[in-house]
């Protein structure tokens, strides 16, 4: 079967699930490679190899860190699939979180006729992607049902109910030769969910009978003890800020990609008699596709556009946006500002933050909070949020039933990672059972044995405007630089062929110091460059990089011994011909 051929299979309406069948040779080891998504939040990905086989788990990219200036977001390095290309018989997504599925769009360009499997709602948010960058027809893909069975070759995955903050979250039962695989995707335990099944924990029992060999979970909140409340819990929260807020405008913020949460809001709205407009461009995206697809319920006339605020009175509004984690482009940050073109903060505005701050971004959030209660709105962010990731307790329940021999932990930082083998172990699995991973770590897995055995490339590449991975750590740090000391440009004119001095020395501060109240320094500064500049000419150094060379090591010397700063010394050299 060619690559065409099987893109049709998977892309069409056959009900085929598998890309080509292998042969299953029974005598190689279990290879898991996590290429991204430890250490740090975000940029999952996970390849799980067999034999002939590569199968990906997740493709999330993950937003830039602090000190990665003018960074758009990260994508995983994917270069051992690359170099692997031929095994890779498909990509199976746990749920659509952009930490899950950010990165499919780049990572496709170069895995092409290699399809992917995802349930309905996360397909369709990939496919959202997809449209944007002109890749539907380009990339095969398969929508699969919860209890699906998908070939690989020399693996199959089976697609698990899971619950989550999103809706048609996914845990993966991977079978191979070599044992059984569990990877519960992000999950939480929640019996009452707002829209279709609970968790299916009689399938996680029922693998768990057959056995299992390893058990990659979830490590978010292992750090905290107890069950993970339902999800509901918020909606009664709701409804009693609808109660007292009666003679307010509501504004409520929160993540996009938590489709329940926006339909308690609706179905609160609909309770009290207030309209709901949704603002920001995520928001809008994944609750039309939600509501497209059918996994929002809106009463007739429930939705109104941002136009039409204005034909309502304030106590008949409820506006749901983004920024919840005060990312400065998004809605809420604009208005807290001042800065939104049709919503305008007013005193007496009740503005509701319903989610937790992702760690890193406590600052941003804290300072738009001072800005709204600057304005005079008043502002709530308790009993509105619940996680959508399992705690201690859940975590437990689930090692319970499948009774892995080894555990892995995975989706964290290293303090979550460590905090659920500590969960692991309490629960009588042996140290030497449980394997803290980092990205690009080969662990071989049997049944009598499992040892890291390597390492593979793994990365970040960074993605700036439409440049992908143009922007490396040179560039970074120079940015830094920027950030912290500034830029002098030296512009000078020599002579072709003499290389005789015809103008400048000229000096151009940037960021360094306040041109008018520093005369005298970059007189003394530009007479230090003059300097280099006739030393290099008495020596007859016709070499321009060494004259560029002399200038910034005279310059850097006399600004380091005068201010303690480093600014970014950039000489530019004109030439002129007689």
């Amino acid at each position: 079967m060619s690559k065409q051929d099987n893109k049709q299979d998977i892309a069409g309406n056959t009900g085929t699930l598998f890309r080509d069948n292998a042969p299953r040779s029974g005598k190689e080891k279990l290879k898991i490679i996590p290429l991204g998504g430890l250490e740090r939040i975000g940029l999952n990905i996970t390849a799980v190899e067999y034999g002939n086989s590569i199968v990906v788990i997740d493709c999330g990219m993950a937003f830039p860190e602090d000190d990665m200036l003018g960074i758009d977001f990260v994508l995983p390095d994917i270069t051992y699939l690359e170099e692997n290309y031929s095994k890779v018989k498909g990509f199976v997504i746990t749920h659509g979180h952009e930490d899950h599925i950010g990165a499919i769009p780049y990572v496709f360009r170069k895995m092409t006729n290699v399809p992917i499997l995802a349930t309905r709602l996360t397909m369709a948010l990939i496919e959202n992607k997809l449209e944007e960058h002109n890749m539907v027809e380009a990339v095969a893909r398969k929508v699969v049902n919860f209890g699906d069975i998908a070939d690989f070759g020399d693996i199959k995955v089976e697609f698990i109910k899971t619950n989550h903050s999103i809706q048609d979250a996914s845990a993966l039962a991977i079978y191979t030769p070599a044992g059984t695989v569990i990877h519960t995707g992000d999950f939480k335990v929640d019996y009452t969910p707002v829209f279709g099944d609970a968790i299916d924990l009689l399938r996680f029992a029922e693998i768990g009978r057959k056995g299992v060999l390893a058990l990659m979970c979830d490590s978010t909140n292992a750090e905290r003890p107890g069950h993970t409340m339902s999800e509901k819990t918020v909606g009664a929260s709701f409804d009693r800020i609808f109660a007292e807020y009666r003679t307010s405008r509501l504004i409520i913020a929160t993540f996009a990609s938590n489709i329940d949460r926006v339909q308690q809001i609706i179905n609160s709205a609909s309770k009290y008699g207030r309209k709901v407009c949704l603002e920001g461009r995520s928001m809008l995206n994944v609750i039309g596709t939600a509501i497209r697809i059918g996994y929002v319920d809106v009463p007739d006339g429930a939705l109104i556009t941002l136009d039409e605020i204005r034909n309502y009175a304030p106590e008949q509004i409820v506006l749901v946006t983004t920024g919840s984690q005060g990312e400065s482009m998004a809605a809420l940050s604009r208005m807290a500002a001042n800065l939104h073109k049709k919503v305008k903060i007013m005193p007496g505005d009740v503005i509701v933050f319903s989610s937790q701050p992702i760690p890193g971004n406590e600052k941003a959030v804290s300072n738009v909070i001072n800005e709204l209660s600057e304005i005079g709105a008043t502002v709530i962010f308790e009993d509105t949020h619940v996680s959508g990731h399992a705690c201690q307790e859940d975590i437990k329940l689930i090692y319970s039933l499948v009774q892995p021999k080894y555990a892995i932990p995975v989706h964290g930082e290293m303090r979550h990672l460590r905090a659920q083998a500590a969960v692991a172990e309490s629960l009588g699995i042996p140290k030497e059972s449980i394997f803290i991973l980092h990205s690009g770590d080969v662990l071989e897995v049997g049944e009598d044995r499992a040892n890291i055995i390597g390492k593979v490339q793994t990365g970040t590449i960074l993605v700036d405007g439409l440049g992908v991975g143009d922007v490396g750590n040179i560039v970074i740090r120079d940015r830094q630089r920027l950030s912290e000391d500034g830029i002098i440009v030296v512009v000078l004119t020599l002579e072709h062929y003499t290389n005789r001095l015809l103008a400048g020395p000229d000096l151009v501060s940037r960021g360094f110091v306040y041109v008018r109240e520093s005369e005298d320094l970059l007189e003394e500064a530009t007479r230090t460059v003059e300097d280099a500049v006739w030393r290099c000419i008495d020596r007859k150094i016709s070499d321009w990089s060494k004259i560029k060379t002399e200038i910034k090591d005279d310059l850097s010397e006399f600004v380091w011994k005068r201010t303690q700063r480093r600014p970014m010394i950039l000489p530019i050299i004109m030439e002129a011909y007689p």
